[in-house]
């Protein structure tokens, strides 16, 4: 049955943290505190105390921001309710670390949790605190907010430190190309087919209370009314409760450590030593050129959500349609897991009969056309920051040194349903050696290179060519290790208040 539509619901952005609307680009300092519990109690006087960042838009804008969000045994220490917390998804509760989540993610053998520094079984957070500022404010920040109440409150499991390197991410490519673009207006209805690819995404995807891209509303906590939660919004789906949820959001943290010279001595023993075909073969595997531009030509017709910035349009004005053998950017590249572009129908606005044989399953116009789900209903918004000192393509190429430094991503991204977006994209997409219908290979960059069962060689990374045999390259090592990771609950700053005080007698 077809959602009924409602009209907009205008968000209220002092309820909404601010990293949800920003990314803080000015903000080149930023430092993430890993948290367990030790006093309740001081614990809940910092919280109410913390002065955090909504997501109202200013001019100037702010020069310093902080961000809370708990796991659910943070909830629980805090004291907030078993019957509360079983209103969180069941992916939030149980943890990336989780057995058989961890097998799904791709989590196994050197990424295992039992191997993580920290996230891992018995070492998960209760709590991370977001520090960002620009240079000059940053001490200030922190020491502002980790006085004696923090010291009393926490003790810090973790710091997770970050670099500024001009938004190029450790393996030289340039990072933050592609990002959704948020309907906060709630101007277009999803409800319907999509015929069109279109960076537009609905509030819903990324904020709870609001409708998602399937035209309803998420799942999350109810609440009976009581003096508790007098405070919190009530539920659009559902009046007579309250609503823990709205205007909050699932935050997913993973600490990925990258080794960047065994990528650039792959690529550069894989091409004899020829350093134009080194970057060439670099750039397939992600998909960008290091400037980050696509493998494929632009559009002639606008993407809607993309633009008008020139850069944006140079860097996301693109769709994967011109390019349907992979012969210019091949199908296993880490853009085309991560955001195959794709829309409900492998044909643009099908007529009546096209569009019966699509949906009853016959007449697709190609091989690929059915074995990926519609894009829009699996986007992440990034939030990441890397971590560890410079190392360029050409440096990569020399011996590690004893001392050589730890490189790498907290990837972070935000969604309102962590099954269906983030889980979905790297169980389905990332870690998948079935993508687009490949065969013993994952992703280039991200894949874990471990055999499964059916699929005993994932080492393999293919290169279509138009009219010619496509070229496998064999025996890729793994690029990159999960280091740690944990999936957080980011509260609207009604609910960081209800949190602050559910222990209270």
């Amino acid at each position: 049955m077809t959602p009924t539509p409602l009209p907009p619901d205008p968000v209220d952005f002092t309820d909404v943290q601010g990293l949800v609307r920003f990314g803080y680009k000015r903000m080149t300092r930023a430092r993430y505190a890993l948290l367990q519990i030790k006093n309740p109690e001081a614990a809940r006087a910092w919280l109410r105390a913390a002065p955090v960042t909504n997501a109202v838009a200013l001019d100037p804008p702010p020069t310093r921001a902080l961000h809370v969000a708990f796991t659910a045994p943070g909830l629980r220490a805090l004291g907030v309710a078993e019957s509360v917390i079983a209103g969180f998804s069941h992916a939030f509760q149980g943890g990336m670390a989780q057995e058989h989540r961890a097998r799904e993610l791709g989590d196994i053998a050197s990424n295992a949790p039992e191997c993580w520094h920290w996230g891992g079984p018995g070492r998960e957070p209760h709590l991370v605190v977001m520090f960002f500022a620009e240079p000059e404010y940053f001490d200030a920040l922190l020491q502002s907010q980790t006085g004696d109440t923090w010291q009393q409150a926490f003790g810090v499991a973790y710091w997770l430190e970050t670099e500024n390197l001009d938004g190029i991410e450790p393996f030289g490519f340039h990072d933050g190309s592609s990002q959704p673009h948020i309907d906060w207006e709630q101007q277009r209805q999803p409800t319907g087919i999509q015929y069109d690819y279109s960076n537009v995404v609905a509030l819903g995807e990324f904020l709870l209370g609001y409708r998602n891209e399937y035209g309803r509303i998420t799942d999350r906590p109810l609440l009976e009314p009581d003096a508790a939660n007098r405070k919190l919004l009530p539920a659009v789906d559902a009046p007579e409760k309250k609503d823990l949820g709205r205007n909050g959001t699932y935050l997913v943290i993973r600490q990925l450590e990258q080794d960047v010279r065994a990528f650039w001595q792959f690529v550069h023993r894989q091409s004899q030593g020829n350093a134009g075909e080194a970057q060439g073969l670099a750039a397939a595997m992600v998909g960008r050129t290091r400037a980050g531009d696509p493998l494929v030509p632009l559009q002639s017709q606008p993407i809607p959500g993309v633009g008008p910035d020139p850069e944006q349009i140079r860097k996301n004005q693109f769709t994967f349609e011109q390019d349907p053998a992979g012969a210019r950017c091949p199908f296993g590249a880490h853009v085309r897991r991560a955001n195959p572009r794709n829309t409900d129908f492998p044909v643009h606005r099908p007529n009546l009969i096209k569009k019966l044989l699509t949906l009853l399953g016959f007449g697709p116009r190609g091989f690929r056309d059915d074995l990926m789900s519609s894009v829009r209903f699996h986007r992440i918004l990034r939030r990441g920051r890397e971590y560890g000192c410079e190392l360029t393509p050409e440096d990569a190429l020399s011996p590690a040194p004893p001392d050589d430094p730890k490189r790498g991503m907290h990837f972070i991204c935000l969604n309102a349903n962590l099954t269906r977006q983030f889980e979905f994209v790297q169980n389905a997409w990332i870690a998948s050696t079935k993508f687009s219908g490949l065969i013993g290979e994952s992703d280039p960059l991200l894949g874990n290179r471990q055999p499964i069962p059916g699929c005993p060689h994932t080492r393999h990374f293919t290169l279509q060519r138009d009219g010619e045999l496509r070229r496998r390259v064999p025996e890729l090592p793994q690029f990159v290790t999960v280091r740690g990771g944990a999936y957080f609950f980011l509260p609207s700053l009604r609910a960081l208040r209800y949190i602050a005080d559910a222990g209270e007698t």
